[in-house]
């Protein structure tokens, strides 16, 4: 099946639990909150649009499936696994002054900083409350509590890889072993959790639990190279902001890692030049581009983003299982890691 009909799929249940969780929060600061998701627009007008792909969320049902359990028990998981990213995507667009997602303004530059602080929040304290929704699906509390360790584990090792990408921006010498630590968590902690999660609503057996989680970890770590890529050579109309941005923002995304590492004489002194600068001009970022495709770093990327994608597959095919939901996480990996935007 095409991955945009599988994305398609589950989008109006999990639309469904998310408005459900939201349905009796009438304060402006859950209208701040469906701005984000894509709902309405910035006088809370409804928008007839979904936002983003619900990638983490589909991941979850299409592992707990996978293993044969039914997927709408995982619902309330795959709520709030996106309550949780769209929460980092809130503190993440005031930490790199971002002012575009999605082709919109984002939060904090509509409202300001402290109110959209105070709407990641309050989204990651919902994403906290959905995920208690499983109970009513009858999920055994051990379960509950099992899959909200695992949320909470994911969501603290997010803000460490943010931790440390922010902290990398004024640093040269970040290497490739770093950048992995980074990402695994940035990236790869919510991925792994969604379809580690997905697995344990579906079934009991700890191999294959266990192997759902390192299958959502490689397939993480392939996503962010994938994105790393478009972050610097993506359309801009297709990727919905610009693909200046981590290169102005100074981001060790794996291209410049591989940059600094690879570039000697002239090229290095230059790169290593501009990355000194308080601030980059446009000028600058040409010469970095420049730069990055002399080495052919775009290449080199993509090349370990397939590689992780096939370690990925590979714990799915150490299981041995054979279902439709399983063919469908292949067709949705193939494409996480070659996708436009």
């Amino acid at each position: 099946m095409d991955p945009q009909q599988i994305l398609e799929r589950y989008r109006t249940e999990i639309n469904d639990e998310l408005g459900a969780i939201l349905a009796q929060r009438t304060s402006p600061l859950y209208d701040m909150m469906r701005y984000h998701l894509g709902w309405v627009d910035a006088q809370g007008r409804p928008t007839g649009e979904g936002g983003g792909k619900a990638l983490r969320p589909t991941l979850c049902l299409l592992a707990c499936q996978a293993v044969g359990g039914d997927y709408r028990t995982a619902l309330p998981a795959a709520a709030a696994l996106e309550l949780i990213h769209n929460f980092s995507l809130i503190h993440d667009d005031i930490e790199d002054r971002s002012p575009e997602r999605r082709h919109c303004p984002t939060v904090w530059w509509q409202w300001g900083v402290p109110q959209a602080i105070n709407a990641g929040d309050a989204m990651h304290a919902l994403g906290r409350l959905a995920l208690l929704r499983l109970e009513e699906r009858d999920v055994l509390s051990t379960k509950v509590l099992r899959a909200a360790r695992m949320l909470d584990e994911a969501c603290l090792r997010l803000c460490q890889g943010q931790y440390l990408d922010i902290s990398f921006q004024d640093r040269l010498d970040i290497g490739v072993d770093a950048y992995l630590e980074m990402i695994g968590g940035k990236t790869a902690s919510l991925i792994e959790s969604a379809l580690c999660i997905g697995a344990l609503l579906g079934t009991d057996g700890e191999e294959v639990i266990e192997r759902f989680r390192r299958c959502g970890r490689n397939l993480g770590l392939a996503f962010q190279m994938r994105d790393d890529v478009l972050g610097i050579w993506g359309e801009d109309e297709i990727i919905g902001k610009s693909s200046a941005t981590d290169i102005q923002e100074k981001k060790k995304s794996l291209p410049i890692i591989y940059a600094l590492e690879k570039a000697t004489g002239q090229a290095r002194a230059e790169l290593v030049g501009i990355y000194n600068k308080a601030s980059l001009e446009a000028e600058d970022i040409a010469v970095v581009r420049g730069i990055l495709d002399a080495l052919g770093a775009q290449m080199y990327v993509q090349v370990k983003a397939q590689d992780y994608y096939r370690q990925a597959l590979a714990e799915l095919d150490g299981l041995g299982l054979s279902s439709p939901a399983q063919e469908e996480l292949r067709n949705l990996a193939a494409f996480l890691v070659e996708r436009e935007y």
